[in-house]
């Protein structure tokens, strides 16, 4: 290339292939993508397949990576020209303190949050999906409610059943403090024995989820957009009251 070709202007046709080539490399390394117009920007992630956490997932798995998300959310929360962030799921669930540890540092987060269950929150899904400040279930979705459980060896002591008690009550807590549903009412779901065939749990469609308390509302992408510009909206208003 010459020093004339390198010191051209760049054109405005230029810029926009420019942007869609990095848009297109961030969906397809962390899939995410930030949707702006003359209003707002808001940043989308979807959480999909499995949550993958301390063990490499087999080849041929879809798999959320939750050590790529930690610093994107991080980043997220202290970009000031992200307005909000759209969280979309449809996941299996996966590792437990991974999927829990995303849903601790977006419930944490000052942005307006809103959560969006497409397809299945299952799992340790359900805290992702409640961690929003808002959250939305289409109504074909379903969530599944369970027990915790682990694959492969198991050392057979008091410990090891008082560590698997703990870390379910741990996820209770946070769905129902991040929800309208009652730690009672989420133990009865887990152990349901008359639902699931090789298993004990329960299966929510879109409507039984927001009718117990743990989604805030059925709808979709039109719905939880509306609901997070609303969120948008009042937080810079917040802003310029405090600071006039």
């Amino acid at each position: 290339m010459s020093d004339k070709e390198k010191n051209a202007p760049v054109t405005e046709s230029e810029k926009k292939n420019k942007t869609t080539a990095q848009e297109l490399e961030n969906i397809e390394k962390s899939s995410s993508v930030i949707a702006s117009n003359d209003r707002e920007s808001i940043y989308c992630i979807s959480i999909i397949g499995q949550i993958e956490g301390h063990y490499v997932l087999p080849e041929g798995q879809k798999a959320t990576k939750y050590e790529q998300l930690i610093p994107l959310l991080v980043s997220i929360e202290e970009n000031d020209d992200i307005d909000g962030l759209l969280v979309i799921l449809n996941t299996m669930g996966g590792d437990v303190e991974a999927g829990l540890a995303l849903a601790e540092l977006i419930s944490s987060m000052r942005k307006p949050t809103v959560t969006l269950v497409l397809g299945g929150g299952h799992s340790i899904g359900v805290p992702l999906a409640v961690a929003g400040q808002k959250s939305f279930i289409v109504p074909s979705a379903t969530m599944m409610v369970h027990p915790v459980r682990i694959n492969g060896t198991v050392i057979g002591a008091p410990q090891t059943y008082r560590y698997f008690e703990d870390m379910q009550n741990r996820i209770l807590n946070f769905i129902s403090d991040h929800s309208r549903i009652s730690t009672e009412r989420l133990k009865d779901f887990m152990m349901r024995p008359d639902q699931l065939a090789t298993d004990v749990g329960t299966v929510l469609d879109g409507q039984e989820a927001v009718a117990c308390g743990l989604i805030d509302e059925v709808g979709g992408l039109d719905n939880a957009l509306r609901a997070l510009r609303g969120m948008i909206d009042k937080q810079r208003q917040r802003k310029a009251e405090a600071h006039p």
